[in-house]
């Protein structure tokens, strides 16, 4: 599949391990730039920049905590710097803080919107006047299904995503003029070092109509397809990648 990124320059957020490196990947192999943004994992970071320059492409890892309004502005300033361009956002880092409501502290609450949705808007808006100016991006958030029909113990979680999902509409319509496209993909059940306990669960395997969780790479393909040129006449879209979960 030829997506025609040559050329392009992607931002990643969460993007050392699991979906966000996927999708790096994804993103590389179709001969985009990469620059990855991580808060703590050095070495992964490393690792998933080094796959994506095996490409033939520039990869370089940034240490970026998003929900750190000046910190998400200064590193969006240094990508440029160094690459000159920015053509893709995708906005993937998030946490969770399980806990039904009732144990659920405030500070469970915030850390979860701050990272997942505030710092998504810290992102979005560092960008924004760059692709606004140059008439063309794509802007893309990984919501979840969670923000879609909720899901117990995740109140913080599930409105995080949600919130995602405004924003999204949202930016697309301001945005659509200048070329700028903004969707969303919500994954449901997909195998990563976070969901591992549920790959073998019969119960959560029944509840996806194609018996199994979908895979880091699938996401990965979804997303630079949704990044790619050919996908200028979509925006505003929340597309679910989740086996059939939700129909």
């Amino acid at each position: 599949m030829n997506l025609h990124l040559s050329g392009h320059v992607a931002i990643v957020t969460g993007g050392s391990r699991g979906i966000g490196a996927a999708i790096c990947r994804a993103l590389a192999a179709e001969g985009a730039d990469i620059a990855l943004l991580y808060a703590s994992n050095a070495e992964k970071a490393e690792e998933t920049a080094a796959a994506c320059a095996a490409y033939g492409v520039c990869a370089k890892a940034y240490a970026c905590h998003v929900e750190n309004e000046e910190e998400a502005a200064q590193t969006v300033r240094d990508i440029l710097s160094a690459f000159g361009r920015i053509d893709i956002l995708v906005n993937n880092a998030g946490i969770t803080r399980d806990k039904l409501v009732n144990g659920m502290r405030a500070s469970d609450f915030d850390d979860v919107i701050d990272v997942n949705l505030r710092g998504a808007f810290h992102m979005l808006r560092a960008v924004y006047p760059l692709m606004a100016k140059q008439r063309s991006g794509r802007i893309l958030n990984i919501s979840s299904v969670a923000g879609l029909s909720g899901n117990a113990g995740q109140v913080n979680y599930a409105a995080s995503k949600a919130g995602l999902i405004g924003m999204t509409k949202s930016a697309a319509k301001e945005l659509a003029a200048r070329g700028v496209t903004c969707n969303a993909i919500a994954p449901g059940f997909i195998s990563t070092d976070m969901t591992e306990k549920f790959a073998q669960d019969e119960k959560t395997l029944h509840a996806i109509p194609v018996r199994r969780m979908g895979s880091a790479e699938e996401v990965g393909a979804l997303a630079a397809f949704l990044c790619s040129p050919q996908a200028a006449y979509i925006t505003g879209e929340v597309i679910r990648i989740d086996g059939g979960m939700m129909m």
